[in-house]
């Protein structure tokens, strides 16, 4: 399988976590999987939902049915090795924004759902960054946007101590730039099925908050304040506590940097030292193929290479 995905276009690999459970990474499956299995791996998220959910179903995002969302989502996966039992899955969303006049894409950390018999298992490391991560390494370790949309402290601190330029956040130094308002509204405008907020839900642009969120199929998730996974600094508790109702239901949007920096502290503080290994190999190997692969090929003018045409056609040897 790796030896296959050096020339492929979309991430499909997979990466040991433990000796007990094992992460998979689909970049995009609906664009390249089998029907087949595309329904096999929607009946895998769908078994971790139902297991984590008190309603059991959620009715937006890759679990809306003919919605296309899998063209337009990375999954990781999280399975037992020994019997290949589901057991946590992100979900992100890529969502296609206009900034600074170039069309780009924003990373959207989406949903992210554990089995309740395996948490406290530590998959929080590879749920919320390897994946974020492993598009950074592909991306030939260029900067991109990510976003987030939660009420859960626990996450918002993720995304404020995992990311760059992150607003908002309780940080000293936080502060709302041009380039957040312009890729929130256009979130606000385009993208509001990618988490489940219905189309007359009001966002207030001045606090990134979107009042009484819940009315677009994530119902669900709604939590209440003393109910919500709190972070281990009172700092994220207390900015969620301070800025969102939660009898009403709001959510905040977090829009964020994953640039070096942001790949740095991932590496050496968020990593667990036996996964290290096996998450810079998959790293590495990501980078050969979108950085030192297209130069192999460059120097070789004479073959051709995808779109590209050999200046001058030589015969296979």
């Amino acid at each position: 399988m790796w030896l296959k995905a050096v020339v492929q276009p979309f991430l499909n690999l997979s990466v040991r976590l433990s000796s007990a459970h094992e992460a998979h990474l689909y970049e995009r499956p609906g664009r390249w999987m089998p029907a087949t299995e595309q329904a096999a791996l929607t009946a895998a998220l769908r078994e971790v939902a139902e297991r984590s959910l008190p309603g059991g179903q959620l009715d937006y995002g890759v679990f809306l049915a003919g919605s296309g969302a899998l063209d337009r989502t990375v999954i990781m996966l999280i399975r037992e090795r020994q019997t290949g039992r589901p057991v946590a899955f992100n979900a992100l969303a890529v969502l296609d924004v206009t900034h600074r006049g170039r069309a780009e894409t924003v990373t959207h950390l989406g949903l992210v759902l554990i089995d309740p018999e395996t948490r406290g298992k530590g998959f929080s490391w590879a749920l919320y960054g390897m994946t974020t991560l492993l598009l950074f390494v592909r991306n030939q370790l260029r900067p991109f946007w990510i976003s987030s949309v939660t009420q859960v402290p626990a996450v918002v601190g993720l995304v404020c101590e995992g990311f760059s330029n992150v607003f908002p956040s309780p940080a000293a130094g936080a502060v709302r730039r041009f380039d957040h308002l312009a890729l929130a509204r256009q979130i606000m405008q385009r993208h509001r099925a990618a988490f489940g907020v219905s189309d007359d839900v009001r966002f207030d642009e001045t606090r990134f908050v979107i009042e009484d969120a819940y009315r677009g199929g994530s119902d669900h998730l709604k939590k209440r304040f003393d109910a919500a996974p709190k972070h281990r600094e009172a700092i994220y508790n207390e900015f969620c506590e301070a800025t969102l109702d939660y009898d009403r239901g709001d959510d905040v949007l977090q829009i964020g940097e994953m640039n070096l920096a942001a790949a740095r502290r991932y590496l050496l503080q968020d990593v667990p030292r036996h996964s290290l290994p096996a998450m810079l190999g998959a790293a590495l190997f990501l980078l050969v193929q979108r950085a030192v692969l297209p130069a192999i090929y460059w120097l070789s003018p004479g073959r051709r290479w995808g779109r590209l045409r050999p200046w001058r056609e030589e015969p296979d040897v």
